[in-house]
C-alpha cells in the first residue's frame, strides 16, 4: 500500500489563516472530481468528502483517501445497513444524508455537497457549522434548509456551481462531471486574488428556469436525440400541466450551443411543420414516463412505500425510483409500475379511513379523527412534508409531520360532501378560523339582540304614548263640556262626594 506524506487538511493547518490560494484549490478540486466521478462511474458513493482525507502525493496531487470503501476493497460484507450513517462527518453532510430512508435516497448528487463544503472549507479556513453541535447542524441543514455560507470574490462560474451543490432537493444540483468542467474552465482561464476574508450572501444566485422553476443542472442531466418522445415540462410541484405547447411529439431534429443548451425540432401530431422549441422546456417521455412522475409498484414491497417518484429512465426502459425506506435508488425495470396521483406543494391531505398505524405520526381532532393537513414540501422519494395550518401550537411544539403519499388522501371542497364537511374543511386552512366565526356569531347575535331590543324599546314607546294621548284627548273632550268638572278623585278631596255612601 501506497504511504502519503499528509492530507490537504494537514497543509491547510500548517498556513496562516487556513485558507489556501484559488489556483491550488482548482487543481486539487480537479483531480478530487475526476477520482470521484471515476468511482461513480462504478456506482460507488463516496459520502465522506473532507480536507483531511483528501491525501497529497509526492507532487501534491490530490488523492482520495478514506473514502468509506474499505470493506468493499477488502472483499467484506458491510457491517451493518446504517453504514451511510456512520461514514458521514455532520459538518459535511447533505441533507438527505442524515436519513436516508426518510429524507433520501442518497445518490450521486450527495457528494457534490460534501464535495462543495470541502471547497468552501480550503477557501476560508473555517469547517462549515464550525462549532455547532450534530444536533444543531440537523436542525439547520434539514429542519431549516439553511447552506453554508460562500465567500464573494470567486470565478462566477464556481460561485454558480458551489451554489448549486446546496440546494436542498439533491436532483437540483450538478453531477460531478458538471463540477469538473467548470473547474476545468476556471482553471484554465479564472484569475487569483489570493484573498477572501469575509463571509456573506453571495452577488450570484442560482436562478431557476423562468418558465419551469427548475434549476439548469437539472435541465441538463438529460439530453434529446432525435426519434425521443417529448412533451412540453410541468412546471415544478405543479398538477396541472400550464401552457402544453407540446402536449407529445417527436424529435426530428437536434441543434445544441456550445452550453449545452439549444433547440429541437418537434413534429408534432396535427401540425404540418415541425416546431422549434428550446430543449429546456421539453422533457423526454419513454413508454408513458418521465422524470419526475409519481409511480407505483404493482407488485407491493413491505420494505418500502409502494408509491414514489421517478428520478430517471433511460431509452430502454431502466428507471431509478426513490421510495421511502430505501436509503439509495430502486433500480429496475417500467414495466414493474403504473403511475400513481400526483401529489403537489399545497394540496391538503389527510389519512384515509383505512389507514390504523400509519408510518409515520399524524395528529388526530377531537372525536378521533384524522387531521387535515397541507402540503408544504415533497423530498425525492415523495416523502410528504405536511404542515397542519388549522393547529395551534405553542413553543418547539413540533409544526409538520412526514406522511406516505401511499396512506393519504386529496382533501378539496369539491370532494367534501355536505355542507357540515365543507365548514370542517374550511377550519383546516388556519387555526383561527373558529375562533374568528365564533366570536362573528357571538357579535352578530349580540348585534341582532340590541336591534331587537331597540325594536321591543320603540314598540312600548309608542303604546304608551299612544294611551297618554288618548287620555289627554278625553280629558280635553270632558273639560270641554262641563267647565266645572273635575277628575272623580279630586271631587271626591274638595265635595265629599261618595263619603255618604
Amino acid at each position: 500500500m501506497k504511504f502519503y506524506e499528509g492530507s490537504i487538511g494537514d497543509k491547510m493547518t500548517r498556513r496562516k489563516g487556513g485558507k489556501l490560494p484559488l489556483p491550488n484549490i482548482l487543481r486539487y478540486g480537479i483531480n478530487l472530481a475526476q477520482g470521484i466521478l471515476e468511482l461513480h462511474s462504478q456506482g460507488i458513493l463516496v459520502l465522506n468528502l473532507k480536507p483531511f482525507n483528501f491525501l497529497l502525493n509526492e507532487t501534491d496531487l490530490a488523492v482520495l483517501g478514506d473514502i468509506g470503501i474499505p470493506y468493499l476493497l477488502l472483499g467484506i460484507r458491510l457491517p451493518s445497513s446504517d453504514m451511510t450513517h456512520r461514514l458521514g462527518t455532520p459538518n459535511y453532510m447533505a441533507p438527505e444524508q442524515w436519513q436516508p430512508e426518510i429524507r433520501g435516497p442518497i445518490s450521486f448528487e450527495t457528494d457534490s455537497w460534501g464535495f462543495a463544503c470541502s471547497i468552501v472549507e480550503m477557501l476560508t479556513g473555517i469547517v462549515p457549522w464550525h462549532g455547532k453541535s450534530a444536533d444543531e447542524i440537523y436542525d439547520l441543514v434539514v429542519r431549516k434548509q439553511e447552506k453554508p455560507l460562500i465567500p464573494s470574490g470567486l470565478p462566477p462560474a464556481v460561485e454558480k456551481v458551489l451554489l448549486g451543490c446546496f440546494e436542498y432537493d439533491f436532483r437540483s444540483r450538478p453531477l460531478m462531471k458538471d463540477i469538473l468542467h467548470v473547474f476545468k474552465s476556471s482553471e484554465n482561464g479564472g484569475e487569483d486574488d489570493g484573498r477572501w476574508t469575509d463571509l456573506g450572501s453571495t452577488t450570484v444566485s442560482d436562478r431557476k428556469h423562468s418558465t419551469t422553476g427548475y434549476t439548469e443542472w437539472f435541465l441538463s442531466k438529460d439530453h434529446l436525440l432525435v426519434g425521443d418522445t417529448v412533451r412540453s415540462r410541468k412546471p415544478s410541484n405543479s398538477c396541472k400541466p400550464e401552457n402544453m405547447d407540446v402536449p407529445e411529439g417527436n424529435v426530428v431534429g437536434v441543434e445544441y450551443s456550445t452550453d449545452r443548451d439549444g433547440f429541437v425540432l418537434v413534429k408534432v401530431h396535427g401540425i404540418h411543420d415541425p416546431l422549434r422549441v428550446n430543449v429546456l422546456t421539453l422533457e423526454r417521455v419513454t413508454f408513458g414516463l418521465a422524470a419526475g412522475d409519481w409511480v407505483r409498484l404493482k407488485e407491493e414491497d413491505k420494505r418500502h412505500s409502494p408509491v414514489g417518484i421517478l428520478h430517471s429512465i433511460d431509452r430502454d426502459g431502466n428507471v431509478a425510483v426513490g421510495f421511502i425506506g430505501l436509503e439509495t435508488l430502486w433500480k429496475g425495470s417500467s414495466s414493474q409500475f403504473q403511475m400513481a396521483e400526483t401529489c403537489c406543494i399545497g394540496q391538503f391531505v389527510k389519512l384515509k379511513s383505512n389507514v390504523l398505524s400509519p408510518r409515520f405520526a399524524w395528529p388526530r381532532k377531537g372525536g378521533g379523527m384524522w387531521a387535515t393537513g397541507k402540503i408544504c414540501w415533497i423530498l425525492p422519494n415523495g416523502c410528504l412534508v405536511v404542515k397542519f395550518p388549522g393547529r395551534l401550537t405553542f413553543g418547539e411544539e413540533l409544526g409538520d409531520f412526514l406522511a406516505d403519499p401511499a396512506e393519504v388522501e386529496v382533501v378539496s371542497f369539491k370532494n367534501c360532501p355536505g355542507v357540515v364537511k365543507k365548514y370542517q374543511h374550511l377550519e383546516d386552512f388556519h387555526w383561527a378560523v373558529r375562533p374568528l366565526l365564533i366570536a362573528l356569531g357571538l357579535f352578530t347575535a349580540m348585534k341582532m339582540g340590541s336591534f331587537v331590543g331597540k325594536r321591543i324599546g320603540r314598540s312600548k314607546a309608542k303604546r304608551q304614548s299612544s294611551v297618554i294621548h288618548n287620555d289627554v284627548q278625553h280629558m280635553d273632550h270632558a273639560g270641554s263640556g262641563n267647565p266645572a268638572w273635575l277628575p272623580p278623585p279630586v271631587a271626591n278631596i274638595l265635595f265629599g262626594e261618595g263619603a255618604a255612601r
